[in-house]
């Protein structure tokens, strides 16, 4: 019987392995279908996703995901999505595109919040205003600011997919996939080429929109705690207003290739003329749609085997051949109809591109051959099958899990529920692993299918400037075939389209916005169970929250112990005790024992400035996690790996030198909005001087010289390794952190305080890092179109103290203000800013950005637009936005690690109330406080830029002497 009339019950199952209630129902009249999970997640979820495959590369569902959230019919204001980003209680709000669909998905822990998401979303996606206006502004025009003035193109997805296609790794992985499928819609960038998108003309935006965004082309999914009765209730008075529809929407197959093909291609980048390491080559199959959830979970397995760690053969085997710096792929793609499998090498001289191809199917051919040790199968299905059962997501809601997971079925007509059960589906793996079925695979998927590509791509240091020649070459053809009439017309919509960007939405129409009220909020902030010992001299914390069964812990290390010159060598170091191995075992036996006994090690650092100012909290952790029965494997696991990892492995350690540089350099176009708040907080306190030496620019030159250093220094490469090693891991200065529930820490206690007594417990005093931030201004030049602007300043420093409450206003600046100045009107993906409390460091920041003194002007001029009029629907909407952030879920493992930091670094619970509650009292006051402080910023910030030359030098050029060039790529 099913819940609603309007709505035909088609399943109705219980699914163990997530803990729901699955029901599987069809609107009637429209034929949308429904996945509604049943289950006792606080943490509700819905989505809705459309079938949406491209026929070209013109971006256009890229385009109208953007466009569909800028105004609709029930909400016509025109930024309907960054109201709710303003001011809801959301744990997840944004939109996808991908190949083959665009999703809609939301969550929220607050009930009326989460029917305030959905009801805005439902109307947004159904019935958008999609306007030319809103179509130029997301996608592309032309901008001409005179008659008289050169033609350029704006589009925040223009732009957006240019710094894609300034991202090297980026155009490896389009130019593969785009020739893997030439004939289907993979074929096509779903993302738009940035060549292509002008192509695209508004009325065949509007057609799409109305072709594919019906409910007889939509897939819902609902997860989570909330009434399930409700659900098709909402559904049903949007879906009724619609009539029957046909949609085409189905991604075809791809035919089967008889014979292997190659392709080529370049990338904007420089050329090292002494030995070149600009070159990229990877080998990519088409593969047949998995056919059960067996077939998917052996495909995963199969490439984690292969390469999904520094110890499987095929990774190992690339990476130590010399060849290259890093590896591409290194897995099965599980997002396509047809999947994906990939594996290649990255900073490979061009010339040595067949040696790494025939190194590919040499080694999958000899395991094939010789086949996967007990050991590798047995450490594979443990992680699998761990990761399975804890099923946890980090910072994003299990429910979009789910969601994503049925999708990749449910898309092309299959099962949805499938997917999401696991247990028959191990168990028949586990039981075919010794009998050569993944060998098997290893033939049939790669070594006899002849759907494959080899992709070659090089550095080409002319395509930059060649590219942006183009465009204004064909800017100024176009403007030149444009009588004047036509120009003025082109001139005059500049002026109109940027005169509607800068009007205010009518206070009527933004009202029927939903918004919780102050009312809805905790007024007390959330803790978690601490209990605080000794052991041995060790500074133990334990928290009592329920795991599943798992015991997580955290072993944390002091870094001051360390000389200043060290800290550069700490990523490397922490990836060398896992990756070296012991005296008893190379690394490769280690990895499998790891993966055998527990379920992961991990290590990072962690730097701040401490909220009671005495200095910087600074720490080094190794993590780990094991069900109970594995918590003494994994405390001797740990042991070896702290006294008794083999740091001398020169040709180990450099190839980890080369990945790390690889990796970094891969980050710069797409992360190059947190390179450059990295960089400009470099200059502004110890925490940012030293997260720049870990992370930043200083890090990458820190690693191009110490792969230098390693062929000509090797001894004192390694004693630095061996005295960080001897300084760090002693108990006297460790903190040992624990979160299980009760009945698992009774068990452990013993095994872990046996552990600790058998560390060394030397005394080592603090080192005299001795450092002096000096901030100044930089223009960091690499390859790109497009770039990153940031300017910032400790305002500490400049006698500027702000409370919590600052916090309200920037959210609103974010929100308003620089969304509209720097994304909207200026065109750049995305603008934000910075403020952290307990340094007192502030920052600007822009992202994929055409422009450059433009944003630094609207920088400029936010402290005026901080002393506007503020509406008290404005201010109550970003208070809720704040605390809502503050009150995001997390799993255990991390409260029980947030609940430690926040001891280690002086914040205590008094302190976290007193700042909640000034930011439930924020007031106008504090609007104009910040609008003081950036008035401070604008006069003595300093900036960083991050972009290409050309934008640099013309920046300079106007005002002379602004940056510093440093070259970084």
């Amino acid at each position: 019987m099913s819940l609603h009339p309007a709505f035909e019950l088609l399943r109705d199952e219980t699914i163990s392995e997530i803990n729901s209630q699955a029901q599987l129902f069809r609107h009637r009249k429209t034929g949308a279908e429904v996945l509604s999970l049943v289950n006792d997640d606080e943490n509700k979820v819905f989505g809705i996703t459309f079938r949406t495959p491209p026929g070209d590369s013109t971006g256009i569902a890229h385009i109208l995901e953007h466009s569909v959230l800028c105004g609709s019919e029930k909400y016509p204001v025109k930024k309907p999505f960054v109201e709710l980003l303003k001011g809801s209680m959301h744990t997840f709000l944004n939109a996808m595109t991908f190949p083959d669909k665009t999703a809609y998905p939301v969550a929220s822990q607050n009930l009326k919040d989460f029917y305030n998401l959905v009801d805005v979303y439902l109307d947004a996606v159904l019935f958008p205003l999609i306007s030319r206006d809103t179509f130029e502004q997301e996608g592309w025009h032309y901008e001409l600011e005179s008659p008289e003035g050169p033609l350029v193109y704006k589009g925040v997805v223009f732009n957006e997919m240019k710094g894609v296609y300034s991202s090297p790794d980026s155009v490896m992985h389009t130019l593969s996939q785009n020739t893997l499928y030439p004939d289907t819609t993979y074929g096509k960038s779903s993302g738009g080429d940035p060549k292509a998108i002008p192509d695209l003309t508004y009325e065949q935006f509007r057609r799409f929109h109305q072709a594919h965004y019906h409910p007889a082309n939509a897939l819902v999914v609902f997860s989570g705690d909330d009434p399930p009765a409700r659900r098709l209730d909402i559904l049903d008075g949007y879906f009724s207003r619609f009539e029957p529809q046909h949609v085409d929407a189905e991604v075809k197959l791809q035919q089967r290739w008889n014979e292997p093909r190659t392709v080529h291609g370049t990338y904007a980048g420089s050329i090292d003329g002494q030995k070149r390491r600009d070159g990229m080559v990877s080998l990519a199959w088409m593969l047949d749609p998995p056919e059960s959830r067996e077939a998917m979970l052996s495909n995963g397995l199969l490439g984690y085997l292969l390469a999904g760690n520094p110890a499987a053969p095929l990774r190992k085997k690339l990476t130590e051949s010399g060849l290259g710096e890093g590896m591409i792929g290194g897995g099965i793609s599980s997002y396509l109809r047809q999947p994906m499998g990939v594996f290649g090498l990255k900073g490979i001289d061009p010339a040595d591109a067949d040696k790494v191809e025939r190194l590919i199917l040499e080694t999958l051919s000899e395991i094939a051959e010789t086949g996967f040790s007990a050991e590798q199968r047995e450490a594979a299905l443990n992680t699998f099958e761990f990761n399975l059962r804890e099923h946890n997501t980090g910072s994003q809601p299990r429910g979009m899990s789910y969601m994503f997971t049925a999708l990749g079925t449910w898309l092309h007509g299959g099962d949805p529920l499938a997917p999401l059960r696991f247990e028959e589906a191990l168990e028949a793996l586990k039981q075919k692993a010794a009998s050569g079925h993944f060998e098997g695979e290893i033939r049939r998927l790669f070594l006899d299918n002849p759907h494959r590509l080899t992709t070659r791509l090089e550095a080409d240091p002319g395509q930059a400037e060649r590219e942006a020649r183009a465009e204004a070459e064909k800017l100024a053809a176009i403007r030149d075939g444009l009588d004047e009439a036509a120009l003025a017309g082109i001139a005059e919509r500049t002026k109109r389209l940027k005169a509607l960007q800068e009007e205010a939405d009518r206070p009527e129409d933004l009202t029927r916005i939903p918004a919780l009220a102050l009312a809805d909020l905790e007024r007390g902030i959330r803790k978690v169970p601490t209990e605080q010992s000794g052991l041995s001299g060790a500074r133990v914390l334990y928290h009592d929250l329920p795991t599943l069964g798992i015991v997580y812990l955290d072993l944390g290390f002091d870094l001051h112990v360390l000389d200043s010159d060290m800290l550069p060598f700490l990523p490397l170091f922490g990836r060398a005790l896992l990756q070296t191995g012991t005296s008893r075992e190379d690394f490769v036996s280690l990895t499998q024992r790891i993966g055998r006994m527990t379920g992961g090690l991990s290590q990072h650092r962690a730097v701040a400035t401490r909220q009671d100012e005495a200095g910087t909290a600074a720490w080094f952790f190794l993590s780990g996690k094991a069900v109970p029965d594995r918590f003494r494997d994994m405390l001797a696991i740990m042991g070896d790996v702290l006294l008794d990892a083999q740091l001398g492995n020169r040709e180990r350690f450099r190839q980890m030198a080369l990945e790390e540089k690889a990796g970094f350099e891969a980050r710069l176009v797409p992360a190059g909005n947190a390179i450059v708040d990295t960089r400009i907080k470099a200059g502004l306190t110890e925490a940012g001087w030293i997260a720049e030496q870990m992370n930043g620019v200083s890090y990458l030159e820190f690693l191009r010289d110490l792969i230098l250093r390693i062929d000509g220094d090797w001894p004192g490469v390694e004693a630095t390794l061996r005295a960080m090693k001897a300084r760090l891991f002693n108990r006297g200065g460790m903190v040992v952190n624990v979160t299980a529930e009760g009945e698992l820490w009774s068990r452990a206690q013993k095994e872990l305080a046996h552990f600790v007594s058998s560390l060394p417990d030397e005394t080592v005093p603090a080192a005299d890092w001795r450092i002096d931030p000096a901030p100044r201004n930089e223009g960091l030049v690499i390859p790109a179109q497009v770039n990153y602007v940031g300017k910032g300043a400790n305002l500490k420093a400049m006698g500027i103290e702000l409370g919590a409450a600052a916090s309200v206003a920037l959210r609103l600046l974010n929100t308003t203000y620089l969304w509209d100045k720097v994304r909207v009107q200026g065109g750049a993906y995305g603008g934000s800013s910075r403020f952290d409390i307990s340094s007192g460091n502030f920052a600007f920041l822009s992202y994929r950005d055409p422009n450059l003194l433009k944003t630094l002007d609207v920088y400029d001029g936010a402290a005026a637009a901080l002393r506007g009029e503020i509406g008290q629907a404005d201010l109550v909407r970003a208070v809720i936005g704040v605390v809502g952030d503050l009150d995001r879920p997390q799993f255990p493992d991390a409260k029980g690690y947030a609940a430690m930091w926040r001891l280690l670094n002086g914040t205590t619970d008094e302190l976290r109330q007193q700042r909640r509650d000034e930011i439930l009292s924020a007031s106008r006051a504090d609007f104009l406080a910040l609008a003081e402080a950036l008035e401070a910023v604008a006069r003595d910030g300093h900036v960083v830029v991050l972009g290409g030359q050309a934008a640099i030098d013309a920046a300079n050029a106007r005002r002379p002497g602004l940056l510093e060039i440093g070259k970084v790529v």
